[in-house]
């Protein structure tokens, strides 16, 4: 699920931190449980002066096929939309 923060003087990558999710091949992800999956996975699409702009998908388990980027993710469940919420409401609370 794509959708953009309006740019503020606090650094996304640090608010996505104090939410739970840590750095991982130039994205963020954060565990739902114990197990490495399932996971949110988050990456910057585009930044520029007005924002950046932010894709989110659940990541339901790792990809059966090496070298292959295809994967079993949701990018627009009700969980999924409930997170982008959660993080827009914590950049909100920032402005």
């Amino acid at each position: 699920m794509h959708f953009q923060i309006t740019k503020n003087n606090y650094p996304w990558p640090t608010v996505l931190r104090r939410l739970g999710y840590y750095p991982l091949n130039n994205a963020y992800v954060k565990r739902l449980g114990a197990d490495y999956y399932p996971r949110f996975h988050i990456y910057a699409q585009s930044e520029d002066d007005n924002g950046v702009s932010l894709t989110l998908h659940l990541d339901q388990r790792k990809g059966r096929h090496e070298g292959i980027k295809a994967h079993a993710a949701d990018d627009d469940s009700s969980v999924v939309q409930e997170e982008v919420q959660r993080i827009q409401q914590a950049f909100s609370k920032i402005l």
